[in-house]
């Protein structure tokens, strides 16, 4: 096998899974690799993949022989599956995937150079060799090797404060797959956010799979004063450059005053919330180990509008849980109605192996499941055309995320819609990076068109 020099990414899933992929990738550059515009073009094909639904499931396994298919060809010359799926599947993946060098788990991140060393040398033999997945639930927590490099172009960046997870909702196997709640120390992260503002980032988007719990694993000081994120969100805010910092996730009982304070009241804090419901009828929540939050899902919306004037909110909700009654359906729908969220996503259920959830009585049919989803996105999609309008005509500040493409602080990466932008008669379009002011002048399904007027 001659040198492997380029490597090509396949990023699958969550912004979580692509900080892990820049961690991988970061290893690799420190050991010569160069990243490759696109996998076709590369030596080696690194997929870093999702397992959270059978949907993601589906894309891994599509992405997994696409790259074998390129290797067979002779286009690659190594195939390496990370992520999710590998720390969960291993073993039966590397018998269904024969072509496949490696498969890395959660806690493996930082051997993706070590393995791919193995590679060039002649291959990885043994199909149990291959599967780099260690003992037990996933305990380790990640520095970026490169503090600055990112894969979302130039002007916003994710920064993953936390792994795990500390809640168990009936449903989700992410706990079983990425282990406990551990945070990264203030320190490293206040570092990478400095590094990243140092080369141009105007958003911060502050990720984990609760932000909200960051530091509960931290020892109380003295005083009984633990710190947490709002503390790390004030430290962000005494950074130098010009920036500023989103927040995602929140479990809905999470959300405490102080973080809506410094929402409220940060220069830096863009006004977004996206708080996950899940459900909103207390039979279904309860059935979901979200019980405790029962209260706080039903007066999420009221309380953050309260606090924070202007907020932007986001949520995803679930269809199908099982035992899930067409009363407990109306409910849902109902109060997405009462609520009117900016944005919301909904999926059917999905019973995941394992989880407690898969075992209950009542479990409702995938195309009942699936209807329900259809009925709340055709209702949400009805309150968007109401919200959407009252932008026409309005001027909004707005960060350029791509040629003639941009984002206003109501639209999250990846999740939201964007601003497509016209230059003014006589201008050029504004250069990526660029914090503009964008007239709306129309509404295009999820998205916006727009004017550039300074």
């Amino acid at each position: 096998m001659k040198k492997l020099k380029t490597i090509g990414l396949v990023a699958l899933g969550c912004a979580k899974n692509s900080v892990d992929l820049q961690v991988m990738a970061g290893h690799l550059i420190k050991k010569g690799f160069t990243l490759a515009p696109d996998p076709d073009s590369a030596d080696v094909i690194l997929v870093n993949t999702c397992a959270f639904i059978e949907s993601a499931r589906e894309e891994a396994v599509s992405e997994i022989l696409r790259a074998c298919e390129l290797k067979q060809a002779g286009m690659c010359q190594a195939v390496i599956v990370s992520g999710c799926f590998a720390q969960r599947y291993g073993a039966q993946l590397a018998d269904k995937f024969p072509e496949v060098d490696a498969f890395l788990g959660i806690d493996a991140l930082d051997k993706i150079d070590a393995v791919l060393a193995r590679v060039a040398k002649g291959g990885i033999r043994s199909e149990a060799a291959k599967v780099v997945v260690p003992a037990g639930q996933p305990h380790k927590v990640f520095n970026p090797p490169e503090p600055a490099l990112r894969l979302t172009g130039l002007s916003f960046a994710y920064l993953k404060i936390a792994e795990g997870c500390a809640h168990r909702c009936s449903y989700c196997a992410i706990p079983a797959i990425r282990g406990d709640y551990r945070s990264r120390p203030a320190k490293d992260i206040l570092a990478e956010a400095q590094a990243l503002i140092a080369t141009g980032v105007k958003e911060l988007n502050v990720i984990a799979q609760d932000p909200m719990l960051y530091g509960v694993d931290f020892k109380v000081k003295r005083g009984g004063k633990r710190y947490g994120l709002v503390e790390l969100l004030n430290d962000l805010d005494k950074l130098e450059g010009e920036f500023k910092v989103r927040v995602l996730y929140s479990y809905p009982s999470e959300i405490t005053d102080a973080f809506l304070n410094w929402m409220a009241t940060s220069p830096r804090a863009i006004k977004y919330v996206d708080v996950p419901l899940q459900h909103t009828s207390p039979t279904i929540l309860r059935a979901m180990a979200r019980g405790s939050a029962v209260a706080a899902t039903l007066q999420a919306a009221e309380r953050i509008r309260a606090a924070v004037p202007g907020v932007t909110l986001r949520t995803t909700v679930m269809t199908g849980f099982p035992g899930e009654s067409e009363q407990d359906f109306k409910r849902l729908v109902a109060d997405v109605k009462r609520m009117k969220f900016d944005h919301l996503g909904a999926f059917a259920f999905s019973p995941e192996d394992g989880t407690v959830a898969a075992e209950l009585e009542g479990q409702v049919a995938p195309g009942t499941a699936e209807r329900r989803r259809q009925e709340v996105m055709r209702t949400q999609k009805s309150i968007w055309n109401a919200k959407a309008k009252a932008f026409v005509g309005k001027t909004f500040s707005a960060l350029v995320v791509a040629p003639g493409v941009a984002r206003m602080e109501s639209q999250a990466p990846e999740v939201d819609g964007v601003t497509y932008l016209k230059a003014a008669r006589g201008k050029t379009l504004p250069e990526v990076g660029e914090i503009v002011r964008v007239k709306i002048k129309s509404v295009k399904g999820y998205d916006f068109e727009g004017v550039v007027v300074k």
